[in-house]
């Protein structure tokens, strides 16, 4: 920027190479401390999936190679290795750091290895070099946060991005360790990451059979399908993560203008959806993500107003949980919300008056022009009509319409029940179809499980 610096284009060059190394470095380390903090705040997560630890590998040595490094690198990863359940980009990130470690620590000339050996239950991988050697005393704090009393030429200004490994790795389910063998012997980093079982096809599968669940399956024997829609990097991964781990097949996205094609493409069994995406209120968009088969949403949300919540639920949310929630709560919402849509319904019609109501079809019909409900609508009618004759309490229809249990909040349930009488056209003082005994619960007249049978009969011009 010096106007009497008259630079050769060499030298302009070098700067700017100087520059672009340097931001590199500082970008790495950013993504560093953005990590870490992650990691002790509890937040950190990772997508782990059957995965070719070779492939992995060969890709880091091959950005470690690209990054301008000269130190010769081998790598002694079998073929014959099973696939291990990875992040890939996170295990790339781990062997990234360690093979940079090992770069600066050691002698240009040096070389450093890259391998991996199989164990019983796991694969473990190792990063060992020729460099500075590790004081025995200082192993086992080697992955803690660095704190100073240790100068540059040690390991110890590593720490950052070695505690950042370690949080990596012991999210898959791993643990690392080094080893030096003393003065001018270098050092050895390993790791360990879970295998997949070799029988396994299906990657969700093996992500069950890693995690210790069983996968949830529709009629067909697919796994159930989630669809994660938010804008926050961080919560979707968070959320995408605590949900597969439980056994589902997460779709995940970030746009919610994707949000209608994936549905449509991958007809999900449930959506867990913001409630505002892109400084947007999505409510409105619920009826359209649920479409006509009445796919259930779920709304995840950091707010939890009272207004805010009675609006999801008007619109059709079949549950509405306020971060920041723990991963069992999470999981059990969505096993209990996906569990109330999928209760067995009647095989017959329910009939009543103008009042038809079609389960298989999942359709209401009041003097034969079709109502359009939401799905917790739907849900609260055919639930009333296929009890007709009975009283359903109402901690009888919070636990099985909304999941939850009796003591909680009525309002919901009774802005639901307004929205029906008024779309049922019926009275609240002199009911037709929906009758309340005060502080008890509801119910509807028994009416007639209909049979249709259809004849044709030739007319007298034989039509």
């Amino acid at each position: 920027l010096d106007p009497s610096a008259a630079l050769s284009p060499v030298e302009s060059r070098e700067f700017l190479r100087i520059i672009d190394a340097q931001t590199d470095h500082m970008r790495l380390l950013i993504s560093d401390f953005l990590d870490l903090a992650h990691i002790r705040t509890g937040v950190f997560s990772v997508s782990p999936e059957p995965a070719d630890l070779r492939t992995v590998a060969n890709g880091a040595a091959s950005a470690f190679r690209a990054a301008g490094n000269t130190h010769p690198l081998l790598v002694d990863v079998p073929p014959e290795l099973p696939w291990v359940m990875a992040d890939r980009a996170r295990i790339a990130q781990v062997l990234g750091n360690l093979l940079s470690n090992a770069a600066r620590r050691s002698p240009e000339s040096s070389a450093i290895r890259l391998s991996a050996v199989r164990g019983d239950f796991h694969v473990s991988v190792s990063v060992s070099d020729e460099g500075v050697d590790i004081p025995a005393e200082s192993l086992p704090d080697l992955f803690q946060n660095p704190s100073g009393g240790a100068g540059r030429g040690t390991r110890r200004d590593a720490g950052l991005g070695l505690e950042v490994c370690r949080g990596i790795v012991e999210s898959h389910g791993g643990r690392i360790w080094a080893e030096s063998g003393g003065p001018g012997l270098g050092a050895r980093f390993t790791f360990t990451v879970p295998t997949v079982d070799e029988g396994a096809c299906d990657p969700g599968l093996a992500d069950v059979e890693a995690t210790g669940h069983s996968a949830p399956r529709d009629r067909a024997g697919r796994r159930k399908r989630i669809l994660a829609v938010d804008d926050d990097p961080q919560a979707l991964r968070h959320v995408r993560d605590v949900v597969t781990r439980a056994g589902y097949t997460v779709i995940a996205t970030g746009d919610p203008d994707d949000a209608l094609h994936l549905v449509e493409q991958s007809q999900p069994h449930l959506v867990l959806l913001n409630t505002v995406l892109q400084g947007k209120d999505s409510i409105d968009l619920i009826r359209d993500v649920m479409g006509p088969d009445g796919t259930p949403v779920m709304f995840v949300s950091a707010h939890g107003q009272d207004d805010l919540v009675a609006r999801a639920f008007e619109a059709g949310a079949a549950d509405y949980i306020v971060k920041p929630f723990s991963p069992t709560e999470l999981v059990a919402r969505v096993r209990a919300a996906l569990r109330r849509w999928e209760t067995p319904a009647p095989s017959r019609p329910y009939v009543f008056g103008d009042l038809r109501v079609d389960y298989a079809g999942r359709a209401v019909t009041l003097a034969g022009e079709p109502l359009r409900l939401t799905a917790l609508e739907y849900r609260t009618l055919g639930e009333l009509s296929a009890n007709a004759g009975r009283l359903l309490t109402y901690a009888q229809l919070l636990e099985r319409v909304w999941g939850t249990e009796d003591g909680a909040d009525l309002r919901p349930m009774r802005t639901v029940i307004s929205s029906l009488r008024r779309l049922l056209r019926d009275d609240a003082d002199n009911p037709t179809y929906i009758f309340t005994e005060p502080r008890i619960g509801y119910r509807m007249p028994r009416g007639m499980l209909s049979n249709r049978l259809e004849v044709t009969v030739p007319g007298p011009d034989g039509q």
